[in-house]
């Protein structure tokens, strides 16, 4: 009989096994209580804490492609754990050892909070060099233990599918729909979601949740890794297990040769524990978000900003044609304005990208004269920046040596007429940051859209163990540069752009204060986006477009305000040219938007319609604050009316915007009947 260790924190359960071999079993964790029973003696060498594969270490198990059974592990004897509180809540740590490496686990408590942030750390203690192919940032056997009847009765993944404008789009299946049927007692079919590349959220955003239906619990996860990582479900010995983790060889292309007396830490994960389903797992999710996100007091009352790009001068930008957008702008109440691309660009303004000087024929007295109009209309100017990147034909392209570029098989990486700079490399670091330098002193920007439009594919061989190796820590030497950046310009606002959404993580929004969440072009189509963008970013960082064209009717303006309201607001479109009766209900959008902001920044997210989808005829997302909650309601097609169910008692409800929206709202004890006559509409309700 071995040593248990019990642990309890903010409603979670850990309970470990040190076994009389001196090996850790991690038996539960979970926010429900343990039962000692269920496991037989036999299976726990299933309940690794940590997965790690070593090259040339042999793997046991009829595992396929599954990250399982490596020997690794099971040569690693207990050392040590320690448990005790830093300024974020409670800490354990676990010491494990074999005579090649020492690993450490770590699982962050967060006060208050039902979740969990776990990572690793390895470090090679012998006198030759060990390869890492795979190593878990948090591993979890028996995720379907809790209830009687079997996984694909009980268990349903949710997971969050990412495209370029069609962004943050869950579905819920059970393993049946995902071709998983347990007829064994392991498997090698697995359920394994990954992303390789310098886009991290390309086709799935890094999240995942579980539901157990009969045990009425969720466990929700989040990667936080700005480019490679992967996820998998899968069973062993009757048990489905979780593994989560960075990159790894088989699916990123990434190895490790770890020398003696160098250490590896893998990319964190944060996930959720919590009794009831999805809203309750994302409420947790959202308030520990809120803990990790870097604080910028010139974000803190979270500004209105125009940006001219979307559906307004689509990166052609002049001073004749920027005077009247920021007149428009101002009048309308925007705090911030921000010139989009092509400022710099004599002609395409794609593949000439890099030197950032403004371009002279489009400025004729000079950018500065623009800024500072914009300033003079009490606004804060800002401007669009792509500063990964090179264009093939720009005038910096030749400037830089190879070895600032992302090099493979000796030669640099090209994605859509763009090289990728290495900020690894100390001349990159020092030019990206001169140029962010000139642009807040010179200039006076407060305000920058750092954008990223490319996927630099699998990493970069240079001064790296694999390619996987060197995208890591390009990666990680990008975040040590913003958070450079940040420290020096402490009013200085970045927005974290990668055509839209595809770098929504929470290792870039950990430090930037918004994210631009899609690049979506039609206002009807951003309805789902921005219902959904909640699940992925904070309310209070989701930069949403609201863009109404000059022959735009009073439902198209309000549609596109609704988009906004509840999130972040990203004016454009053409509002310069909007008739007066249109132009007034986005100031009202406004208004009312400058009203609730500071409520926004407690907003916790429910979704009383299920999670939208892209043919939905009524989408609709709440955000409760104190005691009440505000609905965002859009009908785009079916019938006129829709009953509302929510998850608390209604005293009152009546549509904020707009003020005369022909909106019908009826009371339920528990619901609200929503009427709207007109197709492709949209409201912001209150409910008391």
């Amino acid at each position: 009989m071995g040593q248990y260790l019990e642990f309890e924190e903010n409603g979670i359960n850990i309970i470990f096994e040190v076994t009389d071999e001196k090996r850790l079993c991690l038996l539960h964790l979970s926010n429900s209580k343990f039962n000692y029973e269920i496991i037989g003696e036999s299976e726990q060498w299933s309940y690794v804490p940590v997965e790690i594969q070593t090259t040339g270490n042999i793997r046991k198990n009829h595992r396929g492609g599954n990250h399982i059974g490596a020997n690794t592990f099971y040569s690693l004897q207990y050392q040590k754990h320690m448990d005790y509180f830093n300024e974020l809540g409670r800490k354990l740590e676990f010491a494990l050892k074999n005579e090649e490496i020492s690993v450490v686990l770590h699982y962050q408590f967060y006060n208050g909070v039902s979740v969990i942030k776990s990572w690793v750390d390895v470090a090679n203690i012998c006198d030759y060099n060990v390869g890492i192919e795979y190593i878990s940032s948090f591993a979890l056997h028996g995720i379907d233990k809790e209830g009687q009847s079997n996984a694909g009765n009980k268990m349903q993944i949710m997971i969050p599918h990412n495209s370029w404008c069609r962004e943050i789009s869950w579905r819920k299946y059970s393993l049946t729909d995902l071709g998983y049927d347990r007829v064994n007692r392991a498997s090698t079919k697995r359920i394994s979601i990954s992303n390789t590349g310098t886009w991290s959220t390309k086709e799935y955003l890094p999240m995942g949740c579980v539901i157990n239906t009969e045990a009425e619990s969720t466990l929700m996860w989040q990667i936080e890794s700005n480019g490679s990582w992967q996820w998998e479900i899968s069973d062993i010995d009757n048990k489905l297990y979780l593994k989560i983790s960075g990159p790894n060889e088989n699916e990123n292309y990434w190895w490790k040769n770890l020398k003696p007396n160098e250490a590896f830490q893998t990319v964190p994960v944060a996930v959720s524990f919590v009794n009831g389903g999805f809203d309750e797992a994302l409420a947790e999710m959202t308030k520990y978000r809120r803990k990790i996100v870097r604080k910028n007091q010139a974000d803190s009352f979270l500004p209105v900003i125009f940006n001219d790009y979307m559906n307004c001068l689509r990166a052609e930008p002049t001073t004749e044609k920027l005077i009247p957008v920021i007149n428009a702008a101002a009048q309308a109440g925007a705090e911030y304005f921000c010139i989009d691309a092509g400022w710099y660009a004599d002609g395409t303004w794609w593949d000439t990208v890099g030197e950032w000087q403004p371009c002279a024929w489009r400025f004729p007295n000079g950018i500065k004269e623009v800024l500072d109009y914009i300033k003079s209309k009490n606004m804060i100017p800002g401007m669009w920046l792509e500063i990964e990147v090179i264009g093939i034909y720009s005038p910096n392209s030749d400037k830089f040596d190879d070895d600032c570029y992302f090099m493979r098989h000796g030669k640099k990486a090209i994605d859509r007429g763009r090289y990728q700079l290495d900020f690894r490399n100390k001349k990159v670091i020092d030019f990206a940051t001169s140029v962010v330098d000139r642009l807040v002193s010179e200039y006076g920007v407060g305000y920058i859209k750092m954008d990223y439009n490319i996927d630099a594919g699998i990493g970069t061989e240079v001064e790296a163990d694999s390619f996987g190796d060197g995208l890591l820590q390009h990666n990680r030497a990008y975040l040590n540069w913003i958070k450079s950046i940040m420290d020096k310009y402490p009013s200085l606002i970045i927005e974290n752009c990668s055509s839209g959404g595809m770098r929504i993580d929470y290792a870039m929004l950990s430090l930037h204060s918004i994210q631009s969440v899609t690049d979506q072009e039609n206002y009807i189509n951003i309805a789902p986006i921005a219902a959904s963008s909640a699940t992925a970013v904070l309310p209070e960082q989701a930069a949403i477009w609201s863009y109404p064209l000059a022959n735009a009717d009073d439902n198209e303006v309000v549609f596109n305000m609704v988009n906004a309201m509840l999130c972040r607001i990203h004016l454009s479109g053409q509002i310069m040219q909007l008739p007066a009766k249109q132009f007034s209900l986005v100031k009202e959008g406004i208004e009312i938007y400058k009203e609730l902001r500071k409520e926004i920044k407690e907003f916790i997210p429910f979704y009383p319609l299920e999670l939208p989808k892209f043919n939905d005829n009524w989408i609709c997302v709440g955000y409760k604050a104190d005691k009440k909650a505000y609905l965002a309601v859009w009908r785009i097609d079916g019938k006129e009316e829709k009953e509302i169910t929510l998850s608390f008692s209604v005293n009152s409800a009546k549509c904020i915007y707009p003020n005369n929206s022909g909106c019908e709202i009826n009371l339920k004890s528990n619901s609200i009947i929503v009427k709207i006559p007109q197709k492709k509409s949209a409201v912001i309700i209150a409910v008391e």
